[in-house]
């Protein structure tokens, strides 16, 4: 056992976004939602601005990248994403490296909870096809709360385990998640293996940008 392992715990509760964070799923993300608009004739928003919708709501998300559908659309196109999404999705994996990193934080006897964009049946799903199911203690789902960056997901997670905001750490690779945290009063840590680039990182100063999961990871062992 390693001396970090030892070390007095500077967080009880580590929250983890899911979608570019743990799954890497932000190109298929990206790419249904660009086909979703093909399908329906719309124009097609580029790589970029598809990918930083990624961890909003799902209607939110595509109101956010198809500002000039006609509002009456908008369930179609959540129709055509989801199609697309669930053709591939059998595809996703884990990032390399994410299921060792998650077993050695609970070891370390840290709480381990997500917070996504994610509806709840989509997570559910996703945690039994990964292995994952009871590795996480708690999760919140935007079709069961408020979506980020509103503060509700951390507080009702910080509730549930009686934990304070200080103690609390989100783990998130776009700026949706670096200021749910700051609206929660939590700090936090960005990954820039997602969704996001780390220079739109810098105004919701994270603790720490981590380029791999091996970064996280060495961070979260240092000093978490």
């Amino acid at each position: 056992m390693t001396s970090s392992s030892l070390r007095p715990r500077r967080f009880d509760l580590v929250v983890f976004d899911w979608d570019g964070t743990l799954f890497d799923s932000t190109a298929l993300i990206t790419q249904s939602i660009q086909s979703a608009c093909r399908d329906l004739g719309e124009p097609v928003p580029g790589d970029r601005e598809a990918a930083f919708v990624i961890g909003l709501g799902l209607r939110e998300a595509l109101e956010r990248a198809v500002p000039t559908l006609d509002p009456a659309r908008y369930p179609q196109l959540v129709e055509r994403y989801r199609a697309h999404y669930l053709q591939r999705q059998g595809a996703l994996t884990l990032f390399p490296g994410v299921l060792a990193l998650l077993h050695t934080l609970r070891a370390r006897h840290h709480w381990l909870a997500v917070a996504t964009g994610k509806s709840r049946r989509g997570l559910d799903e996703a945690l039994a096809s990964t292995a994952l199911a009871g590795l996480f203690d708690g999760s919140r789902t935007a079709d069961e709360t408020f979506s980020k960056p509103h503060p509700r997901m951390l507080e009702e997670l910080m509730r549930e385990f009686g934990v304070e905001p200080g103690r609390t750490l989100m783990i998130g690779d776009t700026t949706h998640d670096l200021q749910l945290a700051a609206n929660a009063g939590t700090p936090s840590l960005a990954v820039a293996y997602g969704a996001h680039e780390a220079d739109a990182f810098d105004a919701h100063a994270p603790l720490f940008t981590a380029h791999s999961v091996d970064a996280l990871g060495d961070w979260l062992l240092a000093h978490a």
